[in-house]
């Protein structure tokens, strides 16, 4: 090979394609590293070189969203949206940066499409309740949560939300019977106990309190917990005491 040739050889640039996958890999390890400020300046030049490219503006997206830029986030959760209309993760993404925008009416549909495209996933269903729940919709959250339950008995989060929407509404029996549910499903879940005990409280079942308080404390709870459990053991033990002495 001549001189010529070999320098032509080595001189010839990189396909676009492979340097847009250069770029991305690039951007994703500084995201990775939580370095978003440089992670973007590589996505945007991957973008230069080819605009429909969605995983570039997916990452833009999660970079913005990280460094608390919702604006910015969202406008790029919706590009790559647009290039992909399929793509579950860019309108759970968005959901979720509406939120955080405080625009919890206008996570609502982003949530819906993604459970539209993947009904089997559990995030999205619980963030639909929560924006429901902020948009003032009790019923609609309750209506989610429930059917998240259904669909997925084991997943924790539901359970939790439920039971803390329903003690909003002073529904204290229902939560109280939402948490019975949970701790057979996670035994050792000290702050279900926690809620039974308040939620027995509140319908006037204090012996059953105590109960579901020293429970509670078995599971070695946080301090601050803990001992404001035992400040209501104390005092119920000695409402108790009281009561009996007048009967």
């Amino acid at each position: 090979m001549d001189k010529n040739t070999e320098n032509q050889l080595y001189n010839t640039p990189l396909p676009k394609v492979e340097m847009v996958k250069n770029f991305l890999s690039k951007a994703e390890t500084l995201r990775e590293k939580k370095l978003y400020k440089e992670a973007i300046s590589i996505y945007l030049n991957a973008i230069l070189l080819d605009r429909q490219d969605v995983t570039s503006y997916y990452g833009l997206g999660l970079c913005y969203k990280y460094l608390e830029n919702y604006g910015k986030a969202i406008k790029n959760f919706e590009q790559a949206a647009k290039l992909k209309p399929d793509f579950y993760e860019a309108y759970y993404e968005l959901g979720i940066c509406h939120l955080k925008e405080g625009i919890p009416c206008g996570a609502i549909k982003n949530f819906v499409q993604a459970i539209q495209i993947n009904p089997d996933n559990p995030n999205a269903i619980l963030q639909l309740g929560i924006a429901h729940e902020l948009c003032d919709e009790q019923d609609m959250a309750l209506m989610v949560y429930e059917k998240l339950i259904e669909n997925s008995p084991n997943y924790i989060k539901a359970y939790e939300h439920k039971s803390t929407l329903l003690m909003k509404l002073e529904k204290y029996n229902e939560a109280c019977n939402t948490l019975i549910e949970l701790t057979k499903i996670v035994p050792n879940y000290a702050q279900a106990y926690f809620g039974i005990a308040a939620c027995l409280e509140k319908t006037g079942k204090q012996t059953e309190a105590q109960r579901y308080y020293r429970k509670f404390l078995q599971h070695n709870p946080q301090p601050g917990q803990a001992n404001y459990a035992k400040t209501r053991l104390k005092q119920l033990k000695t409402k108790h005491s009281n009561y009996l002495s007048l009967v």
